[in-house]
């Protein structure tokens, strides 16, 4: 599940402060108002379900999602042919690694901050940009090449 955009958080906040029960408690009691009753128990909040132990190659998986992003920002701004394969790929990488919602956002999460890494210091396709993309490529490919060696099956 996505979190809600901060704005949307921030207008649901506004919108429970001007409820009439918020505005009631916003009042001040009369001085001969006596002290409110004692509230009965409330439940415990639910504890959120514990997300299961990550696979040993988590933080290599994650890496390799930065290095996608990074290569589908330069690929488009360089005009690459492939570049939508590297948000196909990624799409493919979530859907068969992104068992939990947690880690959806941690695959999605990694793959934006690559691509806007570049996206900060890369405005236009330069001789810098078409050589950090082979480097990544070929970073990439070892990465890949490393996991599925190690953990394919």
């Amino acid at each position: 599940m996505r979190r809600p955009a901060p704005i949307l958080a921030a207008l649901a906040a506004l919108a429970l402060l001007a409820s009439p029960a918020a505005q009631a408690q916003q009042r001040t009691p009369p001085a001969t108002a006596r002290p409110p009753a004692a509230k009965p128990a409330e439940k415990p909040a639910e504890q959120p379900v514990p997300e299961p132990p990550g696979p040993p190659y988590e933080p290599q998986l994650l890496q390799l999602a930065e290095i996608m992003g990074s290569l589908a920002y330069l690929r488009t701004l360089c005009g690459g042919k492939e570049a939508q394969d590297w948000r196909n790929r990624m799409s493919a990488l979530v859907e068969a690694e992104g068992r939990t919602p947690q880690r959806r956002d941690r695959l999605t999460a990694a793959f934006n901050r690559g691509f806007k890494a570049y996206s900060l210091t890369h405005r236009t396709c330069t001789d810098t940009s078409l050589e950090a993309a082979s480097r990544l490529a070929t970073q990439g490919e070892a990465l890949s090449r490393a996991l599925a060696s190690r953990y394919g099956g």
